[in-house]
């Protein structure tokens, strides 16, 4: 039987800031409705990954596939339009709109508006804290709201797969469990989702399968659950 065709694939891709080579011909499968964690420790690739399948890192080598179609050359702003869109790290909402407002900018290719108006109402129902901010500026909300604010963004452009970088980061213990149970909703939905995370412990109770990188390249690949109870990953990643 053939495999089937991922959604996302890296092809032994080569990225560099200046002379300094980020990922060294790095490999990753990503397929239909999977939710894949990619872990590593700091200065590892994991977020150049994700910038570099954006385009705002360029690749200098290999391919990558959304849809079995190679998007090297297709610019960030245009990938959000195909359903390709990231959450970066440190949320970067825009600070003096609303939350309303925030939420418009995430559909701004779209004129369907009486669909952004479901889909606004969707990410209300997802982040009900939202809903009672939604005339607030961006900017005074907390660190959590932010987060909150910056995925529902991105869900505005209804993407077939969301590229989250760090959600927990910074957030407070109760708000990290509530973030990753509304990534796990929103795979739920029918959203693939790529997962970079600090914290390799919950970013691989919620996957299917997982990717660890070590300075610019894969080191392992396997199902989530194996590398849970692998003991040189608990060792390296989850503090045993």
């Amino acid at each position: 039987m053939a495999e089937k065709t991922p959604i996302l694939e890296l092809k032994n891709v080569v990225s560099a800031y200046g002379r300094i080579q980020a990922l060294k011909g790095i490999s990753i499968k990503v397929y239909e409705g999977e939710i894949v964690s990619i872990i590593g420790a700091n200065g590892a690739g994991k977020s150049t990954t994700l910038m570099t399948i954006c385009n705002i890192v360029k690749a200098v080598e290999g391919d990558i596939l959304y849809k079995g179609q190679r998007i090297n050359d297709v610019g960030s702003d245009v990938l959000p339009t195909m359903g390709l869109c990231q959450v970066p790290e440190g949320r970067r909402i825009f600070p003096r709109l609303t939350v309303l407002e925030n939420l418009d900018m995430g559909a701004f290719f779209r004129d369907d508006k009486v669909a952004m108006k479901d889909d606004i109402e969707r990410v209300f129902d997802l982040f009900p804290k939202l809903r009672e901010r939604r005339k607030q500026f961006g900017g005074t909300l907390s660190g959590g709201e932010q987060q909150m604010l910056a995925m529902g963004r991105a869900l505005m452009s209804r993407p077939k797969v969301l590229l989250l970088d760090e959600p927990s980061m910074g957030l407070a213990p109760l708000l990290v469990q509530q973030i990753f149970n509304i990534i796990k909703m929103i795979n739920e939905q029918g959203v693939t989702v790529v997962l970079v995370e600090q914290n390799a412990n919950l970013a691989l109770q919620c996957s299917k399968r997982g990717y660890v990188l070590e300075t610019g390249s894969v080191v392992m690949e396997d199902a989530a659950d194996k590398l849970l109870t692998n003991p040189d990953i608990r060792k390296a990643y989850l503090g045993e």
